[in-house]
């Protein structure tokens, strides 16, 4: 059935009342357990002192977010300003030549902020996969391209690479596999687009000015090379109509998300909770549903607000990069799920989409999530919980295929044609309630610990049974009916807009 079957507003808005309920109940859970377990010992590494005056202390659980606002926030305010000051300088006067700017600029900045080492080790990379492109074969760039993503991700290689950069601050290690991973990831990107290249080469100034496009350099996103070779080589910059505007209502956005984040964390400590499996085993079920959760949606926060800063300085460079990842809670389907949409963007189009095709056959869908899988594990580090986590999302990918595929089967197909398309619509939305609640717990594998996730699906499929498990269940299949209508609203418009476009 189409994504525009339409339900009764009376329903919808039952189904919002029903949310909003049970989601108000469930925050007011975490709410108390975090006023409770404030002054706890065993929180006393996550939970430091906060807000005084409020009462408060404040989650310091993560490191990565801790990172961004102290010991990495003037490095990140003085290499950005200086990239958008100069920039700025050479799009008005020498537009033809901004990628060479943006080049030496990030040189410069990775041999201030890393080394000369550490900048030979990532250029010897970089010509050693500049040279592989050259035969233009697509099976040595990516067997060349794994291997040096591997030799950043498993030992001895990387302890031996690792040692020839002295350390001077720490966070050099942050910088240096995040810096590493993402130039092997462009390189490969370069050396796939350049066997596609029918006549002659790109040159390795291409290689280097894709590569050493400093905000993307460390932490992504990242772009693929023909993307990114088209938009730096025009020579014409204009910006599209309130083009200015809405960067300065994204940059406003993301300072607001991260006054958000810093405030939600002075009174729900999401982070800190699961590492005290005892307390948090004395949670009710609807309290310790809404803290999985809760740590899924701020990991996506999290990843937004990253991308969101670094997309804001490449628009300002006349770029279109990635955007940043669909809302967690806009997700019921596994095929949708990511925190990077550059990472993904990079591994559909040159693993899933490449092997699967059009998704649409039970063995090449195998083959290509398997495939795209091992390449994440890789990309990830490769360890027993990487592992657990790629085999349960594998899995959950192709099921739904599978799911899909049976029920398209007689005579399901024939009773869903007699239904309504509300009917349909209904039906679908128990399956992605039970879906939704699939991508969390496979999630939170990786975001917090495999005894937390045991934890959860436990309490939410055993001894929640039946009573927890069907009006946890009954509730998130109110908040996929919402979604589906945000979708139908979306197609609606989008139908109006190319309808308006033809005209």
């Amino acid at each position: 059935m189409g994504v525009k079957a339409r339900l009764p507003s009376y329903e919808l808005g039952f189904y919002a009342l029903a949310l909003t309920c049970a989601v108000l109940y469930s925050g007011s859970g975490i709410f108390e357990a975090s006023r409770d377990s404030m002054n706890r010992k065993a929180f006393r590494d996550g939970i430091k002192p906060g807000w005084h005056y409020f009462g408060r202390k404040m989650d310091m659980a993560d490191f990565e977010w801790v990172m961004w606002f102290t010991s990495f926030r003037n490095f990140i305010i003085f290499a950005l300003s200086g990239h958008i000051l100069f920039a700025k300088i050479c799009s008005m006067i020498m537009p033809q030549h901004r990628a060479v700017v943006y080049m030496l600029y990030g040189l410069l900045s990775v041999l201030g902020s890393m080394g000369l080492s550490y900048l030979m080790i990532i250029l010897s990379h970089c010509i050693v996969l500049y040279s592989v492109s050259l035969v233009k074969h697509k099976w040595l760039c990516y067997v060349a391209g794994l291997c040096s993503l591997a030799s950043f991700k498993l030992e001895p290689f990387s302890s031996w690479q690792s040692g020839f950069v002295t350390e001077t601050f720490h966070l050099q290690d942050v910088l240096f596999y995040g810096g590493s991973g993402f130039t092997i990831m462009r390189c490969m990107s370069f050396a796939l687009e350049s066997c596609e290249r029918k006549e002659g080469f790109f040159s390795i100034f291409d290689l280097l000015k894709y590569n050493f496009y400093l905000p993307f350099f460390f932490f992504g996103p990242i772009m693929t090379f023909d993307q990114f070779y088209a938009q730096v080589s025009t020579r014409e910059l204009r910006r599209k109509d309130d083009e200015m505007r809405n960067i300065r209502v994204h940059a406003v956005l993301n300072v607001g998300a991260i006054i958000a984040v810093d405030v939600f964390f002075h009174f729900f400590y999401i982070l800190t909770l699961p590492s005290d499996l005892k307390f948090v085993n004395r949670l009710s079920d609807w309290s310790l549903a809404g803290l999985a959760y809760s740590n899924l949606v701020y990991d996506w926060v999290k990843a937004a607000v990253m991308f969101g800063v670094i997309n804001t300085i490449a628009r300002l460079d006349h770029l279109d990069p990635p955007q940043p990842p669909k809302c967690i809670t806009m997700l019921y389907v596994f095929a949708e799920t990511h925190f990077d949409r550059g990472i993904n963007d990079w591994l559909c189009k040159y693993v899933y989409d490449h092997i699967g095709e059009n998704h649409d056959n039970v063995v090449k869908e195998l083959m290509a999530t398997i495939s795209t899988f091992a390449i994440t594990t890789l990309w990830l580090g490769p360890c027993e919980i990487v592992y657990i986590w790629s085999v349960f999302n594998c899995f959950g990918l192709n099921f739904e295929l599978w799911v899909q595929k049976f029920f398209q089967r007689e005579p399901f197909a024939k009773m869903e044609a007699k239904m309504s398309a509300a009917m349909s619509r209904r039906i679908r939305a128990v399956f992605g309630a039970a879906n939704f609640w699939a991508i969390v717990l496979y999630n939170i594998l990786a975001l917090n610990s495999l005894e937390f996730a045991l934890l959860v699906t436990k309490r939410l499929l055993l001894t929640g049974f039946p009573v927890s498990t069907l009006s946890i269940w009954f509730i998130t299949y109110c908040g996929v009916q919402l979604i589906k209508e945000h979708e139908r609203f979306l197609a609606i418009e989008e139908e109006k807009c190319d309808k308006a476009k033809q005209e």
